[in-house]
C-alpha cells in the first residue's frame, strides 16, 4: 500500500523509519518531511495545514492510508476531509480531536465521564483570574485553553509568577487565539507517566509505557517545553496500575466520545499524575508524544501498519501489538535559546559516527540539508538520540555516548534523562536482594 505521512519533528522520523521497516507498504511519502524522514521516505513539500493541497497530493500518489504526526493538522480537521473521500486516515475526527485543541472541551469531557483529574476553573477576564490566585493555595497550574507547542502551561511557585502567566496568556497574547481563555488548576502531586494506545473507538490496545521530561533544565527546573526527553517503559506503571487507568480514565473517554457522537479512531495519549490518591488526568492529546514516540517506536516487535491501518479501518479487535523485551531511552538535542527565541542555521557534526554504535538511533526532528547536503538546525528541539539496552542503565550509557558524538554550535541537552527511573529500578533490586537475603 501507499502511505502518507504527515509532519515533520521527531516522531514523525520515528514513525516513518518504523513504518519503513513494513512488509506492506509499497510507497511511503512524508510531508513535508525532515533532513531524516527524507532518508526513508519521499518528501511532499506541501502545507499539511492546507486540506485541499494533502487531498491532492492523497489523489496524486494513490494513498491507502494517511498517518497524521501533529496535532495542528488533527484540529484543522483534515481527517474528515480525507474519509469523506474515502481514504482511510490513523488520527481522530476534528470534533475528538477537541480532546487537545481545547483543554476546556477536555476537562468538561472529563467532568461528564467521571474521569479523575486536577481542580480547575475558567477565565477569560485578568481581574478576575488575578482574584481567584489571591484567593487560592500555590503552587498552582496556568494553561492556555487551545495548542501551544507544548509551551502554554506555567507551573507557578508564587504569586507574582502565577499573575505573569496570566498576562502573558491573555494580555499579550504570546499564543495568540489559543489564549482566548485560561485555565487554573490546582497542582497535582506524584509521578507523571504517558499513557498511549490506538483505539478503534470502542476497542484499544496499549502502547509502552514512557515517561517524558518536561522542564528544560536538569532535576525538572525552569520553563516547560515541548519534551526534552524520555524513556520506555516506565517502571512506574504496574499492571495493577494499568489495569486501574484502564478502567477509571481510558475506558470512560473512549466510550464517552463514542455516545457523544464522536468515534476516536487513532493514538489517545493520556498524560497521568500518578497521586497519593490514585492516577489523575493532567491533559489528553490525540497523537503521539513527542519525545515518548521515538523511546516507544523502537522497542515496538510488530508491524506497525498493521495496527495504523486496523485503527484507520474501525476494527483492532484481532490485533496486539508485540514488544522487545528491552529499554530505551531518548535525549533532545535543543538549540542554543530553546524554549524561547532560538538559533537556526547551525551545521551538525557527527550524526553519521553516533549510528554506527549499537543500540544507537538518531532522530531529526528541526534538520535540513543545505544545498550542499550539510545538516543545519531549523527548529527548537533539532535531534533526538535514543539509546537501546537490556536494561534503563545500559540505555542511558548508549543514549549520552550517542549525544557525545553530536555537535553543533550552542547545542543544548539535559544530562540527567531517565536518571529517575534507574533509581526506582535501582531500589526494586536491592528490595528484592533484601528479600531473598531474608529467605536465606
Amino acid at each position: 500500500m501507499n502511505v502518507l505521512l504527515l509532519g515533520s519533528g521527531g516522531r514523525e522520523h520515528a514513525l516513518a523509519w518504523k513504518i519503513s521497516h513494513s512488509k506492506r507498504v509499497t510507497k511511503l511519502y512524508c510531508a513535508p518531511g525532515n533532513a531524516g524522514t527524507a532518508t526513508c521516505a519521499v518528501s511532499q513539500d506541501i502545507d499539511i495545514l492546507d486540506k485541499k493541497a494533502v487531498l491532492k497530493l492523497c489523489r496524486k500518489r494513490k494513498i491507502d492510508l494517511v498517518v497524521i504526526g501533529p496535532e495542528a493538522p488533527l484540529a484543522r480537521g483534515i481527517t474528515d476531509v480525507l474519509e469523506a473521500e474515502g481514504i482511510k486516515v490513523c488520527g481522530p475526527s476534528y470534533a475528538a480531536s477537541r480532546m487537545e485543541s481545547s483543554k476546556i472541551f477536555a476537562k468538561e469531557m472529563m467532568g461528564r465521564c467521571g474521569i479523575p483529574t486536577a481542580r480547575f476553573r475558567i477565565f477569560d477576564s485578568i481581574a478576575k483570574a488575578k482574584d481567584y490566585i489571591r484567593g487560592t493555595g500555590l503552587p498552582i497550574v496556568i494553561k492556555a485553553d487551545g495548542l501551544a507547542s507544548g509551551k502554554g502551561v506555567v507551573v507557578a511557585d508564587t504569586e507574582e509568577q502565577a499573575f505573569a502567566a496570566v498576562e502573558t496568556i491573555l494580555e499579550k497574547k504570546e499564543f495568540g487565539s489559543a489564549g482566548n481563555k485560561i485555565l487554573i488548576e490546582e497542582c497535582l502531586k506524584g509521578e507523571e507517566v504517558s499513557i498511549l494506545v490506538l483505539t478503534d473507538g470502542t476497542n484499544f490496545v496499549h502502547l509502552a509505557s514512557s515517561q517524558d521530561h518536561k522542564r528544560i533544565f536538569d532535576g525538572d527546573n525552569g520553563p516547560n517545553t515541548g519534551g526534552m526527553g524520555a524513556y520506555s517503559p516506565a517502571p512506574m506503571v504496574t499492571p495493577k496500575l494499568l489495569k486501574e487507568i484502564e478502567d477509571t480514565i481510558l475506558r470512560p473517554a473512549i466510550d464517552g466520545l463514542r455516545s457523544e457522537g464522536m468515534v476516536y479512531k487513532g493514538i489517545l495519549y493520556a498524560g497521568i499524575m500518578i497521586t497519593d490518591s490514585g492516577p489523575k488526568v493532567l491533559e489528553f492529546n490525540v497523537r503521539f508524544g513527542d519525545p515518548e514516540a521515538q523511546a516507544v517506536l523502537v522497542r515496538l516487535k510488530s508491524d506497525i501498519v498493521d495496527l495504523l491501518y486496523a485503527t484507520a479501518s474501525g476494527d483492532l479487535s484481532s490485533v496486539e501489538p508485540e514488544w522487545y523485551d528491552n529499554h530505551a531511552v531518548c535525549v533532545v538535542l535543543a538549540s542554543g535559546g530553546y524554549p524561547g527565541r532560538f538559533e537556526k542555521g547551525k551545521e551538525v557534526h557527527g550524526i553519521a559516527n553516533a549510528i554506527t554504535n549499537e543500540g544507537v538511533v538518531v532522530f531529526h526532528a528541526g534538520t535540513e540539508l543545505d544545498m550542499r547536503g550539510r545538516i543545519r538546525t531549523t527548529g527548537g528541539r533539532a535531534l533526538s538520540v535514543v539509546g537501546i539496552g537490556s536494561n534503563i542503565k545500559e540505555a542511558i550509557y548508549k543514549a549520552y555516548h550517542g549525544v557525545n558524538m553530536i555537535h553543533f554550535e550552542n547545542m543544548y541537552y539535559r544530562k540527567d534523562i531517565a536518571y529517575r527511573a534507574l533509581k526506582l529500578y535501582t531500589q526494586k533490586s536491592d528490595d528484592q536482594g533484601k528479600k531473598s537475603g531474608d529467605k536465606k
